[in-house]
């Protein structure tokens, strides 16, 4: 696909982008090449668009977003869409998530948020959909929800020793494939997901990650996670690159090790690729996250400054309902609803 016809479909079909509203692009000058071809599509949909190019160095991290950027974010009138085209190291996790709240806290802009984006996520991988199938995977998306209402326990098992349950009591379950105006005004382009902040204390059990983590990217042997009220006690893995890093991120602060996230991928292009903002949208899967989840709609609590995923291939989701039926949703993962 042509890739300005993939952002213009994407700014259309998700952010509900109308000719004669503004839009602001970051990006940083290593994804530039994207954010022109958003800012084309920008202006094919009849939008007021701006950029902003931010300098990146190979071995520095930012911590937290320039002064520039601040003031313009700050201006008396925002636009009424921002798109982040940044480069998606974990170690920018901090600087990204600074990012987003400084983008929403006034809650009149709409925002797409794509840390890791690449040019072939717009010709051939997940952000390659046309009106058409955005509006399709959106259907299922919200039929995957209509199911998901009431649910108060979810146990998760998969081929490769995954056996964890965890409560989402009084959690709201919602979808990045469209816009909800009420209550989530932001989303990860691509999109692909029906997710929910668990209970932060909640999980218990063996999470076994078999296909990629957030950071690191797709795994050449899986990594075990042991979690018990919510928060990680040990990780094993035989990829000791892939465990470092993980580490590294859990130490960022207590929270880091507590789960953040649980999320059903939906979208018919994505792939098992570096980025995992693509990775965690593929069917037939799901991914557990641990860290921030405070600007999810509803009740929530990880307040930590980092957030990793960790993707598992083909498991078998239960649900249990506040009045006791249980019911699979997706079983060797494929989903059932």
């Amino acid at each position: 696909m042509e890739p300005k016809v993939a952002a213009s479909n994407a700014l259309e079909a998700v952010l509900e982008a109308r000719p004669g509203e503004s839009i602001l692009i970051v990006t940083d000058d290593v994804r530039k090449d994207v954010a022109d071809a958003f800012a084309e599509g920008a202006i094919e949909l009849g939008l007021w668009t701006r950029m902003v190019v931010l300098d990146t160095e190979e071995d520095a991290y930012r911590v937290s977003p320039p002064h520039h950027l601040v003031e313009m974010i700050n201006a008396p009138n925002p636009p009424d869409i921002y798109i982040n085209i940044l480069r998606g190291h974990a170690k920018e996790t901090p600087f990204r998530i600074a990012i987003i709240k400084l983008e929403t806290r006034k809650g009149q802009s709409r925002l797409g948020h794509c840390p890791g984006i690449t040019m072939d996520m717009l010709t051939e991988g997940a952000l390659s959909l046309s009106r058409d199938e955005n509006a399709a995977m959106q259907k299922s998306a919200r039929s995957l929800l209509a199911n998901l209402q009431d649910v108060e326990t979810v146990h998760v098992t998969s081929p490769s020793g995954s056996d964890f349950t965890f409560s989402v009591r009084g959690r709201t379950w919602f979808s990045d494939t469209y816009l909800n105006w009420k209550d989530m005004k932001w989303m990860n382009l691509p999109t692909g997901e029906v997710l929910v902040g668990p209970v932060e204390t909640s999980m218990n059990g063996t999470l076994v990650c078999d296909l990629a983590v957030g950071g690191v990217g797709p795994l050449e042997t899986p990594v075990s996670i042991k979690v018990e009220n919510g928060r990680v006690t040990s990780i094993e893995s035989e990829d000791k690159r892939a465990l470092k890093l993980i580490e590294e991120t859990q130490a960022t602060d207590e929270m880091a090790k507590f789960v953040g996230e649980f999320a059903f991928g939906l979208n018919p292009k994505a792939r098992i690729v570096q980025e995992f903002l693509e990775s965690e949208k593929v069917g037939n899967a799901i991914h557990v996250a641990f860290g921030n989840n405070m600007d999810y709609p509803g009740v929530v609590a990880n307040n930590s400054a980092n957030h990793q995923d960790f993707l598992v291939d083909r498991p078998t989701v239960n649900i249990t309902y506040s009045d006791g039926r249980q019911r699979t949703v997706m079983e060797n993962g494929k989903l059932l609803v």
